[in-house]
């Protein structure tokens, strides 16, 4: 069985391409990275590492090899014989793979014509879509229609934490992946074609939408107030952040906060949501990660976007009658870091500017308020106490007012 996985980045090698090969198939690799597809395709295998406060424990992963994403035609040849496929690549640079998959989609089409399916394991509500659309325009309406009708989109949550890889974590293999144990990969059962693939750790579910928002609204989400926070607090790990009670006071309420509106958008069991709620806490607490801060809260113009986990968590719960005074908190931090990270001026103009062009919020929205409040106290330095203290206060008032 053959299984290509397009990425051979930290979640292409450290989580899919190692449940691929756990479950029984080859692997190959699609990279425009000379010496991963060089190591790769010298080794036929790579190191992976599960790391955590108890230990290590090693694992190689093959058989392996790759193929370089600018070498099209074998690209094409590799999509067009494979039994199964995966996407990691960033969301940004999907419209650069598009053209190659729409290669391989159509010389299968003229070869085996079997059905494919191709998990997307990318950190965006409706990825599927977008990668639909872009594959579209790369074909005419027949091979449109053979697409639509033999090639599942399977959007995948996920879960394990894969910091960035020092050179001390690899130990001189450079194309070794420290992760945690965590492993399990839900998927969007209803959209596959044809027979379901039996891969390790993965979980077919509908509606796949349940766990696509538990993952932005409470995983993502908590985990970048905690970044913002502890770069706030002049920390540079994760785990040095959430060891400040103040901060895990914030990030476990904000979590819930979701947990809570997604439990009532779904009709869904309140008490697993928040024993995920508790894991995950327990898991930034992973110091062997050294996952940083500044990994984990980069790129806040994307995690400040309308539908991402800070404004789109915080517009969930409103819809379901939650007041997200946490969420608000870390959407404050989130634009405190955007202003500073871009080199911009600090102030509450620029706030609102940034809410109004990179949030899609303006003036009038209450969440535009709450945010606003909290910043003005990451602008005059405030403890993160008495932000915890303002949260509580706010909260307090919207219960009563529901009472």
């Amino acid at each position: 069985m053959k299984a290509v996985m397009y990425g051979g980045g930290n979640i292409g090698r450290g989580f899919i391409g190692l449940l691929f090969s756990q479950s029984g198939y080859e692997v190959t690799f699609i990279d425009v990275v000379d010496s991963v597809v060089e190591t790769l395709n010298r080794e036929k295998c790579y190191p992976v590492r599960f790391v955590s406060t108890n230990g290590k424990e090693d694992m190689l992963v093959e058989p392996v090899c790759a193929v370089h994403g600018n070498d099209t035609e074998q690209v094409a040849k590799t999509i067009a014989e494979a039994d199964i496929m995966a996407t990691a690549v960033g969301v940004r640079v999907l419209k650069f793979i598009a053209p190659n998959i729409a290669n391989g989609i159509r010389m299968r089409k003229e070869t085996s014509g079997r059905p494919l399916n191709i998990i997307i394991c990318e950190n965006l509500i409706d990825a599927d879509k977008l990668l639909a659309s872009l594959i579209r325009e790369q074909l005419n309406e027949e091979e449109v229609r053979w697409f639509e009708e033999n090639v599942g989109l399977v959007e995948a949550s996920i879960g394990r934490m894969v910091p960035v890889q020092t050179d001390e974590m690899k130990e001189g293999e450079p194309l070794r992946v420290c992760v945690e144990r965590y492993g399990f990969l839900p998927v969007d059962k209803a959209a596959f074609k044809g027979e379901i693939p039996d891969i390790k750790n993965m979980v077919p579910h509908t509606p796949f939408g349940f766990y696509i928002e538990r993952k932005l609204y409470v995983h993502n989400m908590g985990h970048s107030v905690c970044a913002y926070l502890g770069d706030y607090l002049g920390k540079e790990y994760i785990y040095q952040s959430i060891d400040d009670s103040d901060v895990q006071y914030i990030v476990e309420n904000a979590m819930l906060e979701s947990a809570r509106a997604i439990a009532k958008q779904y009709d869904a069991d309140l008490n697993g949501i928040f024993l995920h709620v508790q894991d995950l806490l327990m898991r930034f607490t992973n110091e062997a990660l050294g996952d940083t801060c500044a990994r984990v809260g980069g790129d806040p113009a994307r995690k400040l976007g309308g539908k991402d986990r800070l404004i789109g968590s915080s517009g969930l719960c409103l819809e379901q009658g939650i007041y997200p005074a946490y969420i608000l908190l870390g959407a404050a931090g989130g634009v405190f870091q955007y202003l500073k990270e871009n080199e911009r001026a600090q102030g509450m103009d620029a706030a609102l500017e940034v809410l109004k062009e990179v949030s899609g919020l303006d003036k009038t929205d209450e969440r535009t308020k709450g945010i606003l409040s909290f910043y003005e106290m990451f602008l005059k330095g405030a403890p993160v106490k008495e932000m915890k203290r303002k949260a509580q206060a706010m909260e307090a008032e919207r219960l009563g007012d529901i009472i």
